[in-house]
């Protein structure tokens, strides 16, 4: 375990010399880059905080607040479609018990405010940019047109201007406030925000620029699911704090200016030692016993979780998952854990009417130790009517019937030019150069292999997966996916097809340090008779 960032901080040099010991050394699965401990079924190494930690179940689970619109505009082609706005900024708030932290926050908030929209009703997000440095947008999981998807030098340059403080070449600036059009031509299904800057969306998403975007449609209004405050969010990610309750981060640039990337000790990613829910660390809530609805997103940097629900003296709850990445599911699935790497998101249905009143459910992680094995208590409290149900069909899925595979990316640790540590096809980030040009419509077999675990995101649309080891899809693996975890060695084969939007969009691991260090493809989609 390693304790806070300490030490001189290593130079630009220095630190890729590091990455390239690394890459010359065999590392057994589970093991980190430079021979620190890593936990259990991690790829990262722990930040331990320098601050003493409140004990557990004693705060309020929060909501983020959902986003109302302030208007609407009127796009090119005529159409009418509802206008947020989000401004982007820093801001003091009580994570801790008895200390403020200072954030990034969407509105100042951790997590951003929600967004709840609606197939088939466009969507404009004006983003206005009140930090010290650059930001860039990405609508996780949506179908979104290149030029609003997030590139990840698509920079919003601060309120006021001036240079854009970044070691690379910009793509399109923006000053102060920068338009994305969600055209919401997509199915219901749990999307989140985040910042997608290229070097640095590591330490930002680590502030807190995460947030929440419900998509509903009629499909899903029917159903009998769980609704209102028995639907309930839960925002997971894991944090480290310094001694003053700040949050401790081991960038090699303290400003995330120009320098990208982790002091050597975390280059295989960064676990925290808080697990916080909706922003509150280790929280409780009060809830009737009845069905409910919880929507999961992992949102940390490199922590997976394998969620059980323990009840005291009996037996664990299972859950009912109803809804993956790109939404529902064809028919449910009961599940005795809920598996998320960072970026996957997992819709169930957990029945506290099982217990009786007075019964506490205590969700854990399984994959973590410590202090990191807790995250989230249910006290049920009340015992009422149950009005909902969970239906034997959900939803109808279009199955992809692609032909052998068409292309292969590797995913892999590495040291190219002056941007190194993690690679896909033993390539580092190149934003001009695709690693692949497919037609809009085509279906196609892509093959991913990989060393360590990497949870590999794609955008502009999911994918399905077709075998996983030479067998078929995992327990995690149902429904469309738009991030698919690969555990170390693992090879798996995914269903892709591209439509409606041609461009540049990326390929990467969702393994925040990874990600920053590199591990991103560009992807390009191509009109056919282009």
């Amino acid at each position: 375990m390693r304790r806070g960032p300490r030490g001189p901080h290593l130079t630009r040099r220095g630190f890729l010399g590091a990455l390239a010991t690394a890459a010359g050394t065999t590392v057994l699965p589970g093991c980190g880059a430079l021979g620190l401990d890593t936990p259990p079924g991690q790829t990262g190494e722990a930040l331990l905080s320098a601050r003493p930690l409140p004990a557990p179940y004693r705060v309020p689970l929060p909501r983020p607040h959902t986003a109302r619109p302030t208007g609407t505009v009127t796009l090119p082609d005529g159409t009418a479609a509802d206008l947020y706005e989000i401004t982007q900024r820093a801001a003091d708030v009580e994570i801790l018990p008895g200390v403020r932290t200072t954030i990034w926050g969407y509105d100042g908030t951790l997590p951003g405010p929600t967004l709840e929209t609606r197939t088939g009703r466009p969507v404009v997000v004006r983003h206005r940019n009140e930090l010290l440095v650059p930001t860039v947008t990405h609508l996780h999981g949506g179908h979104t047109p290149a030029d609003s998807d997030g590139w990840p030098l698509d920079l919003l340059l601060p309120v006021g201007g001036g240079p854009p403080g970044h070691h690379g070449m910009p793509g399109d600036l923006a000053v102060g406030t920068r338009d994305h059009h969600y055209p919401m031509t997509q199915r219901a299904a749990t999307l989140w925000y985040h910042d997608h800057r290229m070097d640095f969306t590591g330490p930002a998403v680590y502030r807190g620029l995460l947030g929440l975007h419900l998509v509903r449609d009629p499909e899903e209004d029917a159903l009998p699911l769980p609704r209102g405050d028995r639907e309930i969010p839960l925002v997971l990610c894991d944090r480290s704090f310094d001694a003053d309750g700040q949050f401790a981060y081991p960038s090699l640039d303290r400003s995330l200016r120009r320098v990208p990337g982790v002091e050597a000790g975390w280059t295989e990613g960064v676990l925290g030692d808080v697990v916080l829910v909706n922003g509150a660390p280790w929280p409780v809530a009060e809830v009737d016993a009845v069905r409910h609805r919880l929507r999961i997103l992992n949102g940390a940097n490199a922590r997976r979780f394998a969620l059980a629900f323990q009840v005291a003296g009996g037996p664990d709850l299972p859950v009912t998952q109803i809804g993956s990445d790109g939404g529902l599911l064809a028919a449910p699935v009961e599940r005795p854990t809920v598996e998320l790497a960072p970026g996957e998101r997992c819709d169930v249905v957990v029945d506290l009417g099982r217990v009786p009143v007075d019964t506490e459910v205590t969700v854990v992680n399984l994959l973590g130790t410590g202090s990191t094995r807790d995250v989230l208590r249910f006290r049920v409290v009340r015992a009422t009517r149950d009005d909902s149900a969970v239906p034997a069909v959900l939803s109808e899925i279009e199955p992809l019937v692609p032909g052998p595979v068409r292309r292969e990316f590797v995913f892999r640790r590495g040291a190219v030019a002056d941007h190194a540590g993690w690679t896909i096809n033993d390539r580092s980030f190149d934003p001009d150069v695709p690693l692949a040009d497919v037609p809009l419509g085509a279906t196609e077999t892509w093959r991913f292999r990989t060393d360590v675990h990497h949870p590999v995101h794609l955008h502009l649309d999911p994918v399905q997966v077709l075998a996983r080891g030479g067998r078929g899809p995992g327990p995690s693996d149902a429904g469309w996916k738009d991030t698919v975890d690969l555990r170390p060695g693992e090879i798996v084969d995914v269903a892709v097809r591209f439509t409606d939007h041609a461009g540049r969009f990326v390929l990467h691991c969702h393994n925040l340090e990874h990600e920053d260090m590199a591990m991103m493809a560009t992807i390009r989609t191509v009109a056919n008779g282009a």
